[in-house]
Protein backbone atom coordinates (compact mmCIF):
# COMPACT_ATOMS: atom_id res chain seq x y z
CA UNK A 1 0.00 0.00 0.00
CA UNK A 2 1.58 3.77 -1.13
CA UNK A 3 1.67 6.10 1.73
CA UNK A 4 -0.65 8.50 -0.08
CA UNK A 5 -3.69 5.96 0.74
CA UNK A 6 -2.97 5.95 4.08
CA UNK A 7 -4.80 9.13 5.15
CA UNK A 8 -8.29 9.53 7.13
CA UNK A 9 -10.25 9.95 3.46
CA UNK A 10 -8.57 6.69 2.87
CA UNK A 11 -10.48 5.00 5.76
CA UNK A 12 -14.24 6.25 4.65
CA UNK A 13 -13.47 5.71 0.68
CA UNK A 14 -12.53 2.03 1.70
CA UNK A 15 -15.80 1.69 4.02
CA UNK A 16 -17.98 2.47 1.58
CA UNK A 17 -16.60 0.18 -0.95
CA UNK A 18 -16.86 -2.77 1.73
CA UNK A 19 -19.91 -1.79 3.63
CA UNK A 20 -21.99 -4.56 1.80
CA UNK A 21 -19.57 -7.83 2.85
CA UNK A 22 -19.20 -6.28 6.28
CA UNK A 23 -22.77 -6.06 6.97
CA UNK A 24 -23.34 -9.39 6.06
CA UNK A 25 -20.17 -10.47 8.50
CA UNK A 26 -21.68 -9.00 11.06
CA UNK A 27 -25.06 -10.17 10.59
CA UNK A 28 -23.45 -13.72 9.89
CA UNK A 29 -21.66 -13.65 13.01
CA UNK A 30 -18.74 -13.85 11.06
CA UNK A 31 -15.73 -12.89 13.44
CA UNK A 32 -15.27 -14.47 16.30
CA UNK A 33 -13.70 -12.22 18.69
CA UNK A 34 -16.84 -10.34 18.49
CA UNK A 35 -19.21 -13.01 19.70
CA UNK A 36 -16.56 -14.22 22.22
CA UNK A 37 -15.82 -10.87 23.95
CA UNK A 38 -16.00 -7.53 22.53
CA UNK A 39 -20.03 -7.26 22.33
CA UNK A 40 -20.82 -7.88 25.36
CA UNK A 41 -18.20 -5.82 26.41
CA UNK A 42 -19.29 -2.68 25.05
CA UNK A 43 -22.68 -3.43 25.35
CA UNK A 44 -22.36 -4.01 29.39
CA UNK A 45 -20.27 -0.93 29.70
CA UNK A 46 -22.80 1.55 28.41
CA UNK A 47 -25.63 -0.22 29.94
CA UNK A 48 -24.19 -0.02 33.12
CA UNK A 49 -24.03 3.58 32.91
CA UNK A 50 -27.72 3.80 32.79
CA UNK A 51 -27.98 6.27 30.01
CA UNK A 52 -31.63 7.23 28.71
CA UNK A 53 -30.20 8.59 25.77
CA UNK A 54 -26.76 7.47 24.01
CA UNK A 55 -24.96 8.27 20.51
CA UNK A 56 -23.44 5.99 18.89
CA UNK A 57 -20.30 7.29 16.57
CA UNK A 58 -19.52 5.31 13.74
CA UNK A 59 -22.34 2.73 14.57
CA UNK A 60 -22.33 0.77 11.46
CA UNK A 61 -25.08 -1.41 10.27
CA UNK A 62 -26.59 -0.54 13.92
CA UNK A 63 -25.65 -3.77 15.80
CA UNK A 64 -25.05 -1.77 19.17
CA UNK A 65 -27.54 1.24 18.45
CA UNK A 66 -30.96 -1.67 18.41
CA UNK A 67 -29.53 -3.63 21.08
CA UNK A 68 -29.66 -0.66 23.49
CA UNK A 69 -32.96 0.49 22.14
CA UNK A 70 -34.15 -3.45 22.99
CA UNK A 71 -32.88 -1.76 26.21
CA UNK A 72 -35.48 1.36 26.53
CA UNK A 73 -32.53 3.59 25.36
CA UNK A 74 -33.16 6.64 22.93
CA UNK A 75 -30.07 5.89 20.67
CA UNK A 76 -28.81 7.89 18.07
CA UNK A 77 -26.85 6.46 15.24
CA UNK A 78 -24.44 8.47 13.33
CA UNK A 79 -22.45 7.00 9.98
CA UNK A 80 -20.74 8.78 7.40
CA UNK A 81 -21.44 5.74 5.08
CA UNK A 82 -25.05 6.03 3.37
CA UNK A 83 -25.21 1.89 2.68
CA UNK A 84 -24.73 1.10 6.89
CA UNK A 85 -27.06 4.17 7.85
CA UNK A 86 -29.34 2.72 5.38
CA UNK A 87 -28.96 -1.19 6.99
CA UNK A 88 -28.87 0.32 10.65
CA UNK A 89 -32.64 1.89 9.66
CA UNK A 90 -34.17 -1.09 7.79
CA UNK A 91 -32.61 -2.98 11.27
CA UNK A 92 -34.87 -0.99 12.99
CA UNK A 93 -32.63 2.51 14.35
CA UNK A 94 -35.09 5.12 14.72
CA UNK A 95 -33.28 7.32 14.98
CA UNK A 96 -29.98 8.45 12.20
CA UNK A 97 -27.45 11.13 11.06
CA UNK A 98 -24.89 10.69 8.38
CA UNK A 99 -22.21 12.87 9.05
CA UNK A 100 -18.86 13.13 9.09
CA UNK A 101 -16.38 12.84 11.83
CA UNK A 102 -15.46 16.38 10.10
CA UNK A 103 -18.63 17.45 10.38
CA UNK A 104 -18.89 16.61 14.00
CA UNK A 105 -15.94 18.76 14.78
CA UNK A 106 -18.32 21.53 12.51
CA UNK A 107 -20.58 21.43 15.41
CA UNK A 108 -23.31 19.41 12.72
CA UNK A 109 -24.59 17.26 15.36
CA UNK A 110 -26.30 19.45 17.27
CA UNK A 111 -27.43 16.72 20.23
CA UNK A 112 -26.47 15.62 23.50
CA UNK A 113 -26.52 12.58 25.30
CA UNK A 114 -25.73 10.62 28.39
CA UNK A 115 -23.52 8.24 27.17
CA UNK A 116 -21.11 8.50 23.46
CA UNK A 117 -19.74 5.49 22.40
CA UNK A 118 -17.43 4.90 19.90
CA UNK A 119 -17.34 0.91 19.10
CA UNK A 120 -14.34 0.17 16.90
CA UNK A 121 -15.05 3.29 15.11
CA UNK A 122 -12.24 5.52 15.48
CA UNK A 123 -9.58 4.37 13.18
CA UNK A 124 -8.34 7.75 12.13
CA UNK A 125 -5.46 10.62 12.72
CA UNK A 126 -6.46 14.20 12.66
CA UNK A 127 -10.41 13.46 12.20
CA UNK A 128 -10.31 11.23 15.36
CA UNK A 129 -8.19 13.89 17.17
CA UNK A 130 -11.17 16.78 16.38
CA UNK A 131 -13.45 14.59 16.94
CA UNK A 132 -12.75 13.47 20.65
CA UNK A 133 -12.26 17.64 21.14
CA UNK A 134 -15.93 17.89 20.19
CA UNK A 135 -17.11 15.07 22.92
CA UNK A 136 -17.71 17.15 25.70
CA UNK A 137 -20.19 19.32 23.62
CA UNK A 138 -21.95 16.34 23.12
CA UNK A 139 -22.42 15.06 27.36
CA UNK A 140 -24.93 15.75 29.10
CA UNK A 141 -23.69 16.72 32.64
CA UNK A 142 -21.87 13.63 34.16
CA UNK A 143 -22.20 11.91 30.87
CA UNK A 144 -19.45 9.18 29.56
CA UNK A 145 -17.27 8.62 26.33
CA UNK A 146 -16.80 4.95 25.66
CA UNK A 147 -14.06 3.66 23.18
CA UNK A 148 -12.93 0.09 22.71
CA UNK A 149 -10.74 -0.16 19.93
CA UNK A 150 -7.77 -2.36 19.22
CA UNK A 151 -5.76 -3.38 22.11
CA UNK A 152 -2.38 -1.35 20.74
CA UNK A 153 0.08 -4.55 22.54
CA UNK A 154 -1.90 -7.24 20.75
CA UNK A 155 -2.63 -4.99 17.86
CA UNK A 156 1.23 -3.53 17.31
CA UNK A 157 2.40 -6.91 15.84
CA UNK A 158 6.19 -6.71 14.68
CA UNK A 159 6.23 -2.67 14.08
CA UNK A 160 7.68 -0.42 16.52
CA UNK A 161 5.86 0.26 19.49
CA UNK A 162 4.80 4.08 17.85
CA UNK A 163 1.58 6.03 16.66
CA UNK A 164 1.57 6.01 12.79
CA UNK A 165 -0.52 4.87 10.29
CA UNK A 166 -1.17 0.87 9.07
CA UNK A 167 -2.25 -1.20 6.37
CA UNK A 168 -5.44 -2.64 7.48
CA UNK A 169 -6.51 -6.13 6.92
CA UNK A 170 -9.65 -8.83 6.89
CA UNK A 171 -7.51 -11.91 7.70
CA UNK A 172 -10.30 -13.76 9.92
CA UNK A 173 -13.13 -12.81 8.25
CA UNK A 174 -14.95 -14.30 5.42
CA UNK A 175 -16.77 -12.66 2.75
CA UNK A 176 -15.87 -10.57 -1.12
CA UNK A 177 -13.82 -7.66 0.93
CA UNK A 178 -12.26 -4.84 -1.20
CA UNK A 179 -8.89 -3.53 0.18
CA UNK A 180 -9.64 -2.66 3.67
CA UNK A 181 -9.04 0.84 5.51
CA UNK A 182 -6.10 1.34 6.82
CA UNK A 183 -6.00 2.74 10.47
CA UNK A 184 -4.10 5.29 12.72
CA UNK A 185 -2.02 3.47 15.56
CA UNK A 186 -1.90 4.86 18.85
CA UNK A 187 -0.26 3.55 21.74
CA UNK A 188 -1.52 3.24 25.22
CA UNK A 189 0.14 6.52 26.23
CA UNK A 190 -1.34 8.75 23.19
CA UNK A 191 -4.81 7.29 23.96
CA UNK A 192 -4.66 8.79 27.18
CA UNK A 193 -2.94 11.95 26.68
CA UNK A 194 -5.40 12.62 23.40
CA UNK A 195 -8.14 12.53 26.10
CA UNK A 196 -6.72 14.52 28.39
CA UNK A 197 -6.50 16.79 25.63
CA UNK A 198 -9.91 16.68 24.63
CA UNK A 199 -11.00 17.80 27.91
CA UNK A 200 -11.54 14.47 29.35
CA UNK A 201 -10.92 12.55 31.98
CA UNK A 202 -10.52 8.72 31.77
CA UNK A 203 -12.33 6.85 34.62
CA UNK A 204 -11.92 3.09 33.78
CA UNK A 205 -9.41 1.23 31.40
CA UNK A 206 -10.72 -2.18 30.59
CA UNK A 207 -9.14 -5.27 28.45
CA UNK A 208 -11.87 -7.64 27.75
CA UNK A 209 -10.16 -11.37 27.09
CA UNK A 210 -10.47 -13.84 24.18
CA UNK A 211 -11.36 -17.01 26.59
CA UNK A 212 -9.52 -19.03 23.29
CA UNK A 213 -6.16 -17.30 24.09
CA UNK A 214 -6.59 -15.64 27.13
CA UNK A 215 -5.28 -12.51 25.61
CA UNK A 216 -7.06 -8.99 25.80
CA UNK A 217 -9.61 -8.57 22.43
CA UNK A 218 -9.25 -5.13 22.90
CA UNK A 219 -9.07 -2.49 25.34
CA UNK A 220 -11.97 -0.08 26.25
CA UNK A 221 -11.67 3.42 27.90
CA UNK A 222 -14.44 5.37 29.95
CA UNK A 223 -14.44 8.63 30.26
CA UNK A 224 -15.69 11.91 32.00
CA UNK A 225 -15.92 15.49 31.10
CA UNK A 226 -13.26 17.51 33.01
CA UNK A 227 -14.40 20.05 35.66
CA UNK A 228 -13.09 23.30 35.75
CA UNK A 229 -12.78 25.02 39.57
CA UNK A 230 -15.98 26.44 39.32
CA UNK A 231 -17.85 23.27 38.47
CA UNK A 232 -18.34 23.99 34.94
CA UNK A 233 -17.37 21.42 32.43
CA UNK A 234 -14.36 21.92 30.63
Amino acid sequence: MQSHTLSDRAILDAWQRNAAPWIDAVRGGAIASRKLATDAAVLDATLACKPHTVIDLGCGEGWLACELMRHGIDVTGVDAVPELIAAAQAAGLIHTRLLTYEDIARGLLELRANVVVCNFSLLGAGCVDDLLRTVPTLLEANGALIVQTLHPLMACGDHPYVDGWRAGSWVGIDGAFDDAPPWYFRTLESWIALFDASGLTLRALREPLDPRTGKPASVMFIAQTQLTKTGDIR
